[in-house]
């Protein structure tokens, strides 16, 4: 049983979180793939903020060495205040501290200020319409194996440092909404990879997600998801990312430090 859901429901239940292997299919490379870490490492914070947590509206996640193996998420609450708890979590692999994350969860409050200034990409392509993305032995194990991918936009001219297309997860059904969010979220590479050749090696540092609504929500678990590399140099890139559900309603905001080796 390698689907997410699944995953955790077969997890070794620790006081502070809990402790699983990872199994290889869902690898980038010689670690987790990023949105894996990320929704483990959140699926810890839930346990321990237990029932009665508000929805998440922002994360920060640190990505510091290879998650393989067994792994253990464990999480803390730093602060529980009338209307927002903060958490952190950390995984653990066999060489120590892997990853660490630190997570807002906040209830909805009274305000008069209404601003939403993110449109869909120009150009788009509606999911019923769209191609599937041709799968090859040179995608990551974690793409191949968990998630269906469809282009958004129809090709250009000249290459570009941005990436936008249609993601859903194989396995869905089980899944929190927030979690699943962030396992979909970084499943795009980044903005910058159409401008580097193949072989370049590739590493995310740090991701940052600002959540635009307390309940996620799309039709089939279809999500569009858009990475735009506005920033490249001395081996780092810094890139703008965001998700949208069929409706065209935004439902994540992002930012990515990575570094870049070539």
């Amino acid at each position: 049983m390698t689907g997410f859901a699944g995953l955790l429901t077969a997890a070794k239940p620790l006081e502070d979180g809990l402790a699983l292997m990872v199994p290889e299919t869902w690898h980038q490379g010689r670690t987790a793939y990023g949105g894996f870490s990320s929704a483990l490492a959140l699926a810890a914070a839930c346990k321990i903020g237990g029932d009665g947590l508000p929805p998440l509206r922002s994360a920060q996640m640190a990505m510091m060495a290879p998650v393989n193996g067994r792994v253990e998420a464990r999480a803390r609450i730093e602060r529980a205040g009338r209307n927002a708890t903060w958490i952190a979590a950390e995984i653990h692999a066999e060489k120590g501290l892997a990853f660490s994350a630190s997570f807002v969860f906040m209830g909805a409050v009274d305000s008069g200020l209404h601003i939403n200034d993110r449109p869909t990409p120009e150009h788009l392509v509606p999911c019923d319409e769209a191609r599937a993305v041709t799968y090859t032995r040179h995608t990551p194990a974690f793409l191949a194996n968990n998630f269906e991918t469809r282009h958004a936009l129809l090709p250009r001219e000249g290459k570009r440092p941005e990436m936008c297309r249609w993601v859903r997860t194989c396995e869905r059904d089980r899944l929190d909404p927030m979690v699943e969010m962030l396992l979909v979220g970084d499943a795009l590479p980044p903005g910058v990879m159409p401008m580097l050749h193949a072989a370049v090696p590739v590493s995310t540092m740090h991701w940052q997600v600002n959540l635009l609504t307390p309940a996620p929500a799309t039709q089939d678990g279809w999500w569009l998801l858009s990475t735009v590399g506005d920033y490249a140099e001395c081996g780092c890139s810094s890139q703008r990312m965001a998700i949208w559900n069929t409706q065209g309603e935004p439902v994540m905001a992002g930012m990515q430090s990575i570094a870049l080796f070539g």
